[in-house]
């Protein structure tokens, strides 16, 4: 076998080093961020509006015209004093929330980390001797007690992982929301800039941590283990499983917080009260503000960690007990993780693009830049991936394939990974075309609203279902090729390929979140008309990114569901799953029932939130004298309290069905069963996830659409406040817990059944099926 160009040491320096690259990218971004100020500067002040102390002298209100430039700057300093009260009430109640949420996910974390010790150590009674290895019994490997207490380990850094990244994502979203605010008084250009580079603080920050942070463990963990390259990666199942733990209850959570905020403040504000949207006077604005944060931050970044982390997992296990890990071939064993290092460089590369190369001077240029971050990565990182698969694998090898070893190319394995990379840009563009109000079917719904909210569901629904058709066909495509290609390792790295480049994918993710808040802190400071219309733009092509965004998620989440199926399968020593097996298919009926149980939990937990977030807000502008007029200032901390406790409270049960169900088929019904439950949830799962997102995304631009009034169709649907406004108002509503609670949770359900089987695998195989054994 000829031996690889890039040498262990060139591998040991490499990954590590792009790490750290990627972390201080993002430093450098935060600190650029950083230079917008929020307090004012009493040199601004005493200049008289000449240019002093954050660049006052640059800005101008224009609903100020006529006043002298003094008068100006105090007003400038007046709404940037708000802004920067406003800004700190959405820190603390994002920072709040995650501190409680996190109390009760950390005894979730010891509770379940103790199960894995207990359930893993039990294979083989708790044994301390070596033990012939799973896939060559000729060969000793360490005990599974071993196994047990490492997979514990490396659950809670993933857990550890996630929880930072989503953490650290929601203060960087909370820290930019003003800024963006304060430069959207110098053009639509210096905002988009600061909302940019805070998304890609957050991108390039989870990126390189998951990176480095696995890296590190993985050679850690080596120091034991040695030549046990199976039972090495073994462990490391855990840390995938402990990062989409995290994922699933910051998701639903966060999910619940924020849409049960926004349900409750448009129902009452938009279409009762018919005042504007993140209106001062609405009780519920802050909470509102407050959910973008906790759920499309921090649970976006959560989720797509746990996807990085598991696609990696799925293929480093497949590949220790292929030739890489038989012949102890360090580099091309790493090959993901190289994978993932060129990503940073290729996504630090386009992000530049974005803040550096070209300046945004129109609205119209903000959706094509966001778009070409999207093209330019992928077309730099399919050179970056051929290049890899050049230096990092030798010209030929061999990966594992349920029981028998397939020769594989090193330029298979590149289109392999390129495969799924143009495939998440193919579902990436298909997910903007069905959500972005600039093309027909969103304009479409927006029509429907004409004859009233049922006919926007209505087509709505029928948008949802037909988005579908071209990402499944995407992700079928690329199943069929990597698998013909190389087989399970295959399809591991295709989903890797669709997660490379996670850094751009999550700051164009963030971005929009980041753009939300600063048109509500806009509308709550006070500031003009136009300010907002820049923000509202800003919003608008957020709006799509994010569901490019969850596209990718659920995109990826096929992919690596796919293959941690296989290697569930090869672990649990699965010859062939038949579906005419009775133990299969009652499994693989009730798994494709899972998301829709799981689909009506997460819905009506929204829907009881928002009830009472919608009682609330009618009390209080029914009780507080003068809130409508603006003298009387909302009890906004009720409100928050409300979303905090319903989300805490609710995300529970779907948690708890997600986490036990393999735990309950596996041990009752056994390994060929849960097998069966893996595949239908997956596909089931994938189908309705993609449609919940996109239908969601759908109703939410056609509302704006109107909103916007930029073309003379969407006109003659306005202004705010007119029937068919209130129809879109209504739809968006109904499609909030759609596609940003049910729809981007069900991705994480389908990827987080099959990591905790495939790290169960060994106890099941050895203790499960206890029904079938007694019958």
């Amino acid at each position: 076998m000829v031996a690889v160009i890039l040498s262990d040491l060139g591998t040991e320096i490499l990954i590590p080093v792009c790490a750290v690259i990627g972390i201080g990218f993002s430093l450098l971004q935060w600190l650029l961020v950083s230079k917008v100020k929020l307090v004012p500067g009493s040199a601004a002040l005493n200049s008289g509006g000449a240019a002093g102390k954050n660049g006052y002298g640059d800005y101008l209100i224009e609903e100020e015209e006529g006043l002298n430039d003094h008068n100006v700057v105090l007003k400038c300093a007046e709404i940037q004093n708000a802004i920067s009260e406003v800004s700190l009430d959405i820190l603390l109640g994002a920072t709040s929330f995650l501190f409680t949420e996190y109390q009760y996910v950390g005894i979730f974390m010891v509770a379940f980390a103790i199960l894995i010790f207990v359930f893993l150590g039990s294979v083989e009674g708790f044994s301390t001797k070596s033990q012939p290895c799973t896939y060559d019994i000729l060969k000793l490997c360490k005990p599974a007690l071993a196994t047990a207490g490492f997979s514990t380990i490396s659950f809670v850094l993933g857990a550890v992982t996630s929880v930072i990244s989503g953490f650290l994502g929601m203060k960087i979203a909370t820290y930019a929301n003003a800024r963006t605010t304060l430069e959207a008084r110098k053009g639509v250009g210096k905002a988009f800039i600061t909302a940019f580079r805070s998304g890609a603080v957050m991108g390039f920050l989870l990126a390189a941590n998951g990176l480095l942070v696995l890296y590190i463990t993985i050679n850690v963990f080596k120091l034991y283990y040695g030549d046990d390259w199976e039972g090495l990666f073994e462990s490391i199942t855990g840390y995938g499983l402990g990062g989409s733990s995290m994922a699933l209850f910051g998701r639903v959570g966060g999910g619940i917080y924020t849409k049960a905020a926004d349900v409750g403040a448009d129902l009452v504000g938009k279409v009762e009260r018919n005042i504007p949207e993140d209106d001062p006077r609405n009780p519920a604005v802050i909470a509102d503000n407050v959910g973008d944060n906790v759920g499309d931050i921090a649970g976006m970044g959560s989720d797509l960690f746990g996807s990085y982390a598991e696609s990696s997992c799925a293929a480093l296990v497949v590949a220790s007990i292929s030739s890489f890990g038989i012949n102890h071939e360090f580099t091309p064993m790493l090959y993901p993780l190289i994978v993932s290092s060129v990503g940073i460089i290729v996504c630090l590369i386009t992000t530049l693009f974005a803040t550096d190369f070209f300046e945004i001077k129109a609205v119209k240029e903000i959706e094509p830049a966001l778009k070409n971050q999207l093209i330019i990565s992928t077309v730099l990182m399919t050179i970056g991936v051929a290049i890899v698969s050049w230096v990092a694998l030798p010209s030929s090898f061999t990966i594992f394939n349920f029981g028998t070893q397939k020769v594989v190319k090193n330029w298979q394995l590149f289109l392999c990974v390129a495969v799924g990379l143009w495939a998440g840009l193919i579902i990436g563009f298909v997910t903007e075309y069905y959500t972005s109000n600039a093309y027909s079917p969103v304009q479409d719904v927006a029509d429907s609203c004409r004859t009233g909210a049922a006919t926007n569901v209505i087509f709505g629904l029928a948008l949802g279902y037909k988005s579908v058709i071209i990402p499944i066909f995407a992700i079928a495509v690329s199943i069929f090729v990597s698998f013909s290609f190389a087989a399970m390792y295959g399809i591991a790295v295709a989903a890797l390929g669709m997660l490379s480049t996670i850094a751009t994918g999550l700051a164009i993710d963030a971005y929009g979140p980041i753009s939300d808040n600063a048109g509500g802190i806009a509308e709550m400071a006070g500031m003009s008309h136009r300010i907002r219309e820049r923000t509202d733009a800003l919003d608008a092509a957020g709006n799509t990114t994010a569901a490019i965004g969850k596209g990718f998620a659920i995109g990826s989440a096929a992919l690596v569901s796919l293959a941690l199926f296989g290697a569930f399968v090869s672990r649990a020593s699965i010859s062939t799953v038949d579906v005419l097996t009775p133990k299969v298919f009652i499994g693989l009926i009730v798994g494709a029932m899972l998301p829709y149980w799981f689909s009506a939990m997460t819905m009506k937990s929204v829907g009881s939130a928002a009830l009472k977030m919608v009682e609330e807000v009618r009390r209080q502008f029914n009780t507080i004298p003068g809130l409508m007029e603006g003298t009387a200032k909302p009890d906004y901390a009720t409100c928050v309290k409300i979303s905090t406790d319903a989300s805490i409270k609710e995300m529970i049960p779907p948690g708890a069905l997600v986490m036990l169900t393999p735990l309950i088929v596996g041990i009752f019904f056994g390994v060929e069963t849960l097998s069966g439950v893996l595949a239908g949830s997956l596909v089931s799962g994938v189908q309705i996830a993609i449609s919940a997102s996109n239908t969601g995304g759908a109703w939410d631009n056609a509302k704006k659409y109107i909103e916007a009034g930029a073309s003379e169709h969407a006109r003659s649907l306005g202004p705010k406040g007119s029937d068919p406004h209130k129809a879109a108002v209504i739809g968006d509503t109904i499609g909030d817990p759609l596609k940003d609670t049910s729809g981007p949770s069900l991705n994480i359900l389908i990827k987080l059944m099959a990591v905790e089987s495939l790290v169960f695998a060994p106890f099941f195989a050895t203790h499960g099926g206890l029904l079938f054994k007694i019958f």
